[in-house]
């Protein structure tokens, strides 16, 4: 149905409501003669009067009678969806779906769900911890989380987390057996654990010290794209692996890890939660956005 004939039968309902062209108009915010015109280009479309007028009253035809029973649920049941909108708008309610990279997101986000859940019952969170890079509004996200170079143009991104960093760090039985690299050159001497994206590629890791940076590229002879398992790794004696701090740093507390090259290990990007726009957001998604930030 175009968004004529939908105005049409709105007018017209209007004026059955009412018995008079005046009174719909003022309820639709128009001129009586607008809503005249509205009803006779409906009666002219479909052929049929539905509207007895004199110049003092203004009754339903049959066929108006037959056409107001069927529109006024119609009608009503609408002007119900929309009022129903009102919970979105007014209490976190509904579904907030948010893309969080799956290597940062227990320590990004973990902390946040069970006290915004507690706080927010009617709530729907759905979050979506993956590497791969993400078109959300393509593939129906209402946020995501990304370090800042990553933030599609044109987002609007709010920055949400201080600054993370990647370390090096390997097993005290490793380092039985060699000794450790006091500068990344070093790192060739070593089995590395290479760090992959979800698509395969490889990523080369990065140090930073004095303004000199350095890119090493392992070669080792084992390739993960989970950071759980990169740990486990290390923790077994594999070899070295470069992984985020927050990660690994009850194990380096505990012994079970020895953090190297620590004053060559910059903080990376900071990190940004983004969305489309702030037109029109629900009380969901501002619950979300708001417990996202506190955090």
């Amino acid at each position: 149905m175009r968004a004529t004939e939908l105005s049409e039968l709105a007018a017209f309902a209007a004026v059955a409501r009412h018995k008079s062209f005046r009174k719909a108009g003022e309820e639709r915010g128009v001129t009586a003669s607008a809503v005249s015109h509205a009803v006779l280009n409906l009666e002219d479309r479909i052929g049929i009067r539905l509207l007895n007028r004199t110049t003092r009253s203004v009754s339903l035809t049959d066929a108006g009678e037959l056409l107001i029973s069927h529109l006024a649920p119609a009608f009503g049941d609408m002007a119900a969806a929309l009022d129903a909108l009102n919970r979105y708008r007014d209490t976190p309610f509904g579904r907030v779906r948010i893309n969080v990279p799956n290597s940062i997101g227990p320590f990004v986000i973990g902390r946040v769900i069970a006290p915004l859940l507690q706080r927010n019952p009617n709530l729907r969170l759905e979050i979506n911890a993956t590497d791969r890079l993400v078109d959300i509004v393509e593939e129906g996200f209402d946020a995501g989380i990304r370090f800042g170079e990553r933030v599609t143009e044109g987002m609007i991104a709010l920055r949400i987390k201080p600054r993370i960093r990647l370390v090096v760090v390997g097993s005290p039985a490793y380092f039985e057996r060699r000794p450790k690299p006091q500068t990344p050159y070093d790192l060739k001497r070593h089995l590395c654990i290479q760090n992959m994206f979800p698509s395969g590629a490889r990523y080369a890791w990065e140090f930073e010290k004095d303004g000199q940076t350095v890119s090493f590229q392992p070669t080792g002879p084992l390739s993960l794209d989970d950071h759980e398992l990169m740990m486990q790794a290390a923790l077994g004696g594999v070899g070295l692996t470069y992984i985020w701090e927050p990660r690994v740093e009850k194990a380096i507390t505990d012994g079970e890890l020895i953090q190297v090259l620590d004053d060559w290990c910059q903080p990376e990007e900071p990190l940004y939660l983004y969305y489309p726009s702030r037109r029109h957001m629900s009380a969901g998604f501002r619950a979300v956005i708001d417990a996202i930030r506190a955090e």
